[in-house]
């Protein structure tokens, strides 16, 4: 073939490329939008799936799907959309926190913050500390002094190790110089029940879980500087000067790595009206959480940051 007929072929070839991904994203969507949450359902993330399928309708013209596929620490559900078609009708929600950790701990080529494009943030997840309701420890401060009279004598409960409930537990220990025998579970609904149970002297789990068993948990604190926007009477780390990790963890939908830009920035704009309708709010609240929005290049600085806080905390773990 001659230079200047491949050049044309080649130039040809781009064009129709160009042209099909337009086409695509003008026509986007056509069909329901599967939203695979990597986690049982039940879940933080889950509840923010199922809240924005239900607040979509009026703002996207075709239904939004909730697909759960948990495992392995959300790898499961996330190795099936990176390897997704790339056309905007499969997307992950996720505990951006939680699947940062997994893949810092974990044997996998998926690096959270550069196999896919971060399309939005709708939420955010807090992990706080809680203990049974007829636990002698009314303080975080008395949670500190029983673990430091007797070294590794308290159990302590979370939702599995390498999730970001463990390394903000693991962040609490270790700035406050206390040592406590690690108690894990398989996701926050057991964690709660163990922790009722009085299986755990304390527990870290998501704040939201407080929700509707406020009769038989007490939180005493959530891990972060200032009071959750929903949980108000919860005290925060910061506010009671009780060093801690920030360690947390942003809800975001993700979508394959080679989506067309026009395709994200659609949906990045739809979850941005989603996120603003007061039904979104008020699904979400009876669940104790609300809506917490930016967008896809927010939400990625903010996990990247994230990245480094955390960095330190999983050093120990194994991968």
């Amino acid at each position: 073939m001659k230079r200047r007929t491949l050049i044309g072929a080649v130039a040809a070839t781009i064009a129709l490329t160009v042209s099909a991904t337009a086409s695509l994203a003008a026509d986007w969507p056509k069909r329901p939008i599967n939203l695979v949450v990597p986690y049982k359902a039940g879940g933080g993330a889950d509840a923010y799936a199922r809240a924005i399928s239900a607040a979509a309708e009026g703002v996207l013209d075709v239904p939004v799907v909730v697909v759960n596929k948990p495992g392995s620490g959300g790898l499961n559900g996330a190795n099936s959309v990176v390897g997704a078609r790339p056309d905007g009708y499969t997307m992950m929600m996720t505990s951006g926190g939680s699947f940062l950790l997994s893949t810092m701990t974990r044997d996998t080529k998926i690096d959270a913050l550069d196999s896919f494009q971060f399309v939005a943030q709708v939420g955010q997840l807090r992990t706080s500390l809680m203990v049974p309701k007829d636990s002698p420890y009314q303080t975080v401060q008395d949670v500190i002094d029983a673990a430091k009279a007797n070294p590794g004598s308290l159990r302590w409960a979370h939702s599995g190790r390498g999730g970001f409930h463990h390394v903000g537990g693991l962040g609490f220990l270790a700035n406050n110089d206390i040592e406590a025998q690690d108690v894990p579970f398989k996701g926050g609904g057991p964690t709660r029940a163990a922790l009722i149970g009085s299986q755990a002297d304390f527990g870290f789990l998501g704040v939201q879980q407080l929700a509707g068993f406020e009769e038989q948990l007490r939180a005493l604190a959530v891990n972060s500087r200032d009071r959750d926007t929903i949980m108000k009477d919860v005290p925060a780390f910061g506010e009671l000067g009780i060093p801690f990790a920030a360690v947390s963890s942003p809800v975001i939908v993700f979508a394959p790595k080679d989506t067309p830009v026009e395709v994200v920035a659609a949906m990045e704009a739809a979850l941005a009206e989603i996120a603003a309708k007061p039904e979104f709010a008020e699904l979400l609240a009876s669940r104790g959480t609300g809506p917490v929005y930016q967008n896809g290049a927010d939400a990625k600085a903010g996990l990247t940051a994230m990245k480094s806080d955390a960095a330190p905390l999983v050093e120990g773990l194994s991968k």
